[in-house]
């Protein structure tokens, strides 16, 4: 498939699947007249950087760790990937990232609080003006 095709099928621009060519994210093949041509594994490639971006990793870290992610038995760390200043690059990128998900959950938690007083309110509020509390059942 061409550069148009992979665009459409993932939502990434065109020009940012060429950026990710540039920092050797994909290789696509080239046609006779220089065209890009993409095989189907590419779109599953763009997701997966897409994923990796979204989660915080720069393209630098996607670069070294994206060839051995990808494998049937899951992921393959190939020893010349795994240099020490990789395994502290990543423990690090890590770190990070649980402290973003840290944040993450605890905005979800205030957003929930949020809904679950708003509902509240407005359940008391559609109650009918003398029927504000429950009957109390001593009559």
């Amino acid at each position: 498939m061409r550069i148009g095709e992979l665009s459409r099928r993932t939502g990434v621009p065109p020009r940012m699947l060429r950026y990710y060519e540039e920092q050797g994210l994909l290789r696509p093949a080239r046609a006779a007249n220089g065209y890009r041509v993409y095989d189907r594994a590419a779109e599953h490639t763009v997701r997966q950087i897409r994923g990796l971006l979204d989660s915080g990793l720069t393209t630098g870290i996607i670069a070294r760790v994206l060839p051995f992610l990808d494998r049937p038995d899951g992921i393959l760390m190939h020893p010349d990937c795994l240099t020490r200043e990789t395994a502290d690059l990543l423990r690090g990128e890590a770190d990070r990232l649980q402290q973003r998900i840290d944040c993450l959950s605890d905005n979800r938690d205030a957003i929930l609080a949020y809904l679950t007083a708003v509902r509240a309110r407005q359940e008391r509020e559609r109650r009918p003006a003398g029927r504000r509390s429950p009957p109390s059942g001593d009559g």
